[in-house]
């Protein structure tokens, strides 16, 4: 998979994703189980859809860089992030590469819907989704 290639997230994202509290861990005993970004805003990214349409042009929150540590795969730690963070605003955006199967069928198990293509500022492609309303 080449979604995260190059060293990216490098220090620097996650530190400023650390200094604007948009950083966000799932722990367990100790154990950290996910880690992803979370902010609730407009992201530049999701402002052109191709394919497509976003379900509604309303606020909406943003989740990236989720990672799972490997002993939480399959035990719903996505799951729990996807939830939490919808539980603040109701309507999320997220993308995913199109090689991460994974992260695709958990995205479709999670009651969001893919809704066409965006591409990154460095023009790279990604799969777009939103979940809006109840799951």
């Amino acid at each position: 998979m080449h979604q995260w290639i190059n060293g990216y997230p490098d220090r620097a994202v996650i530190t400023e994703d650390i200094e604007k509290n948009r950083l966000f861990l799932c722990v367990e005993n100790g154990d950290i189980l996910c880690v992803f970004c979370y902010f609730y805003g407009d992201d530049p990214t999701y402002g052109k859809i191709y394919g497509g349409a976003w379900k509604n042009e309303e606020k909406y929150g943003v989740i990236h860089r989720i990672a799972v540590s490997e002993k939480a795969r399959g035990k719903g730690a996505a799951a729990f992030c996807f939830d939490y963070c919808f539980n603040k605003c109701g309507n999320l955006k997220i993308d995913t590469h199109r090689d991460n199967i994974p992260m695709q069928k958990a995205l479709a198990k999670n009651g969001f819907s893919q809704c066409g293509i965006i591409y990154l500022a460095n023009g790279d492609e990604r799969l777009a989704y939103q979940r809006t309303g109840g799951r």
